[in-house]
């Protein structure tokens, strides 16, 4: 499998990047960097996917583990290195309101940790991955 993505620079420092089936998104940097403030940055929007490759990969294993899950919502918070340039360092935090164990919600978080492709890259480029789950009734 491959996947293959086009950005083309509009105006500015802004771009759109699309995906090669239907979907696009804007790109660009804040009013401070010079930007127009239309879309996140490139690495902001990392950070979201890694986000919603969690939530995603967790609702599908939920699914399978027969998790009933009735809100779910990942919270990222990233730390940008001013020495390295980029993302060393970020605290996952999961809220799934279930009316099944706790245990349960915990173990379907591991298991969406170890397949979630986003999260996988991120450990392999050796950002420091913390996480945390509060499971609500």
């Amino acid at each position: 499998m491959s996947v293959k993505v086009k950005s083309k620079l509009i105006e500015g420092f802004r771009s759109v990047v699309d995906n090669g089936r239907v979907h696009s998104i804007v790109l660009d940097l804040p009013r401070e960097q010079g930007g127009g403030d239309t879309g996140p940055t490139a690495l902001e929007l990392c950070v979201m996917s890694l986000a919603g490759c969690i939530s995603t990969i967790y609702a599908v294993v939920a699914e399978k583990a027969k998790l009933n899950v009735k809100h779910l919502e990942v919270l990222v918070e990233a730390e940008k290195s001013e020495e390295i340039g980029t993302i060393t360092k970020a605290k996952i935090r999961v809220k799934v309101k279930t009316p099944d164990p706790e245990e349960k919600a915990r173990k379907v978080l591991e298991l969406t940790l170890k397949n979630c492709p986003v999260g996988l890259l991120f450990e392999r480029a050796g950002v420091e991955l913390e996480h945390s789950i509060e499971v609500l009734k």
